[in-house]
This record gives C-alpha cells, structure tokens and sequence, in this order.
C-alpha cells in the first residue's frame, strides 16, 4: 500500500495539529504515511514538527515528517489536505471583531460563525482559502480538501463559487460533542445513543435521538421543563422548549445567531441564560499567555505526551478512503452537491452549505439525502443563511454593498441596532480591518 501523502496547512495551531497526528498516526495503516506540515509562521511550525516526531515515537508509527514554510512543496501530489487556518490571528483581527463592535453596543460571544464577526472573519478568510485551493487545482487536483476552519458554512459555500474542482468537506465536532453531553445529562453511555443530525453547521438538529430504540427526546423535554439543566446549557434547553428538538452547537455559540439572548438593557436574559459574553478572547488571552510554557513542555523529550484518540472525523475519513473500511462522519457540503443531483435537505435552498452524515470508504465522502426538516428548524436556518448567502456573494462578484446587506439581515445585529449604526459600524470595520480584505470591498475612502 503506498503510503498516503497528508498536508497539514496552518500546522502552526500546535495542539489540534497534535491531536490530528495522534489519530492519524494511530492507525497501522497510516503509520508510515506522508506528512508534510505547513505554516507561515517557523517558530510555532518548528514545534509543531517536533511534536509530530513524538507522537510517531510515542504510538510507534514511522511516518515521513517534512516541514515547510513553502505551501507549494506541502500540496505538492498531497491526498489529503487538512485546513486549520486563521486569518489575521487574534491581534490585530479577532480584537477588532469584538472591540469595534462594542462601541456601537453590540455585544458577542464568540464571534467567528455568523453576525458581524462572522461576516468579517469570511470576509478575510474566504479569498485565502480560495487562493490556496486554486493551488491544489495545479498541484493535487484530486486530493480532498479537510476543512476545518470557520466560518464553516461560508467557506464550504465561497470554495463551490470560487474553485468548484477541488472536492471539499467541512468538518466540525459539535455533533459528537453534544451528543456526548446529551448522554451525560441523561445519564446513558454515549456508544449506545443512536442519533441523527441535519442542518447547517453550527445549527444543525437531532432529528433523531435514542437509546436502544427509545426515544429519549421525553426525558430531554422533561428535563428542560424541570429548569434543572446544565448551567452552561441553559440556552440550547430553552430552545428545545420552544422548537422540540436540540441543536448541536453550544448555548454559547448559538446565543449569537439569534436575535432573543443577547440584548441591549436586558442583562437579566444574560444572566438568566448565563451567556458568556466575550468568552473567546479572553480564552485567546488565556491560551497566549500560556502558550511558552506548553512549548516548553511539548519540545522536552523527558517531559510526558499523552496521545489518545479525539473525536475529530478527520483520521477516520483518511482511513476508509485508504482502507475501504466504511463508516458514517458528519460533514459540511453543499446542499445540491452537483448539477441535477437534488438536493440532501429539500426545504433549504439548493445554493447553500448544509451538514448532514455522510458514508466514507473508498469511494469518498458520499452526503445522505435527509428529504425534508422540520419546518420551524429550516426557517430559523434561513435567517442564517441569508447572511451566509449575501457575504459569499460580496466575494464572489466584488459587490460591497452585500456585505452591508448581510449585516442588515443578521438576527443578532438587527436586533441591537439601527440601520444607520449597521452602516457605519460595517464600514468602520471594512476600515480597520484593511489589507485582510480584498482590496474591491475594502472601506471607500
């Protein structure tokens, strides 16, 4: 079996590249596989390469390591490519995402999703990943593209626009996160739940959950009625009160693409529902501040590495494609995934990136036909996809006035402010945010 070549771009994020080459790695059939880890920044891809040899070492495998700063020698007849970017970083971008904001008195959680962060981060990311696609066109054209940066559903969308010949899925793990949570709080082991999700990422639904053929929804709704549920969670239960079915994504997340948790004067709903507000930079200042005394313990020999199997499906798509082993992920895709195919959830739009579960082997990631969602779920999803919608079209065609239109439709922003504050806090940003954006939607002076 010749051994396949996987390319790691953005292998600077050091502990999810580790915990990436620990699933792969672990894995007979990929020990010995091609590893090429890619960043722009040396310092943290040094460490990263050390890391890879330790965990090679660590679960026995012997894979060929190659690090590079250069992303051609990295695609280069790559399999399996494997996104992890930011663009911008935390300083200067996610600072601005949330300071600009702010002063105009809109408040966030987590900001890289949807509302008018997430609107700028797709703004700065999308051309990039398009850039970088358009080299996997000339230089492994029939690799498969693992994504796993956000905004999920807008870059899933802006690659079928923008370079529709590189195959891509997206990947996020709040599907196997929830459900493990779900069984915690009902006390049930996760491996006996059966579910299924559709969606779209970050608001997709169990359209199904179960234990041994039982329907556990009953003793989730009941839970949610008693008001004794995890105080984390306080927003996703009162969204199952309301809509009779639990989404995937955090009540942190999902606080932010809606327009009833998160509201001016109404600090009572912050702390009735206890949102976190402005939890992801101060978790990027945590881990910053943290970071060189993890580098420090990742580079020591002596020091203890732990590897152990994650819940990311990325290991287990390269292994069914490699082995033919078959097994159901859940991925990002788009709706109607080729012309005339139909499309996976009939009462979303065709144009549009949906999540749903997919069978791997070796034939690829092939996407499950859902049929139709519940219709309170799909119209809820529309308000959300209409910003998706209007942001990658801003990139697509150059329009700018889109991005404006995108921020005038989102929940959050509509909801706190006026249609003079959304124009001139989107320009604002257009304004700081400069040379991250294409230069046809920047700010015009």
């Amino acid at each position: 079996m010749t051994p396949p070549k996987i390319a790691l771009i953005g292998a600077g994020s050091t502990v999810f590249a580790q915990n990436l080459l620990g699933d792969i790695l672990s894995f007979p059939e990929l020990a010995n596989a091609d590893i090429r880890l890619f960043d722009i920044n040396q310092q943290r891809l040094d460490v990263t390469e050390q890391v890879a040899h330790r965990v090679a070492r660590a679960v026995g495998a012997q894979p060929s390591v190659r690090a590079t700063t250069e992303r051609d020698r990295a695609l280069d007849g790559a399999d399996f490519v494997i996104n992890m970017i930011q663009v911008g970083g935390y300083q200067p971008a996610t600072v601005t995402d949330f300071e600009v904001p702010k002063k105009y008195g809109l408040r966030q959680t987590i900001a890289d999703t949807l509302g008018i962060g997430g609107i700028m981060r797709g703004l700065r990311t999308i051309p990039v990943l398009a850039d970088m696609s358009r080299d996997m066109e000339r230089l492994c054209p029939d690799t498969l593209h693992l994504n796993y940066v956000n905004p999920m559903a807008m870059n899933v969308w802006g690659l079928a626009r923008l370079s529709p010949r590189i195959k891509t899925v997206g990947l996020c793990h709040s599907v196997q996160h929830t459900a493990n949570e779900l069984a915690t709080d009902l006390g049930v082991p996760v491996e006996e739940i059966d579910f299924l999700c559709a969606g779209i990422n970050h608001m997709a639904f169990y359209l199904k959950f179960e234990h041994q053929g039982q329907d556990l929804y009953p003793r989730l709704m009941e839970l949610a009625e008693s008001g004794q549920v995890p105080a984390g969670n306080r927003v996703r239960y009162e969204m199952l009160r309301r809509l009779g079915y639990f989404v995937t994504e955090s009540s942190e997340h999902f606080s932010e693409y809606v327009p009833y948790f998160i509201k001016r004067g109404r600090d009572d709903l912050i702390e009735k529902f206890n949102v976190p507000l402005d939890e992801y930079p101060r978790r990027c200042v945590s881990q910053i501040g943290g970071w060189e005394d993890l580098r420090t313990q990742l580079q020591d020999p002596q020091a203890p590495l732990e590897v152990k199997r994650s819940v990311e499906y990325g290991s287990l798509i390269i292994h069914s494609m490699v082995t033919g082993q078959p097994r159901v992920v859940y991925g990002n895709v788009m709706n109607s995934p080729s012309i005339g195919s139909g499309k996976l959830i009939s009462n979303l739009p065709d144009e549009c990136s949906v999540e749903v579960p997919c069978l791997v082997d070796r034939q690829g990631v092939q996407p499950t036909r859902i049929g139709r969602i519940p219709p309170q779920l799909a119209g809820l999803m529309q308000t959300n996809i209409n910003v998706q919608a209007l942001t990658v079209e801003a990139i697509v065609t150059g329009n700018r006035e889109h991005i404006y239109h995108a921020a005038m439709l989102d929940p959050h922003t509509s909801a706190e402010l006026d249609l003079d504050q959304i124009w001139a806090l989107t320009t604002e940003l257009l304004a700081q945010h400069g040379d991250f954006i294409p230069q046809e939607l920047q700010a015009a002076d």
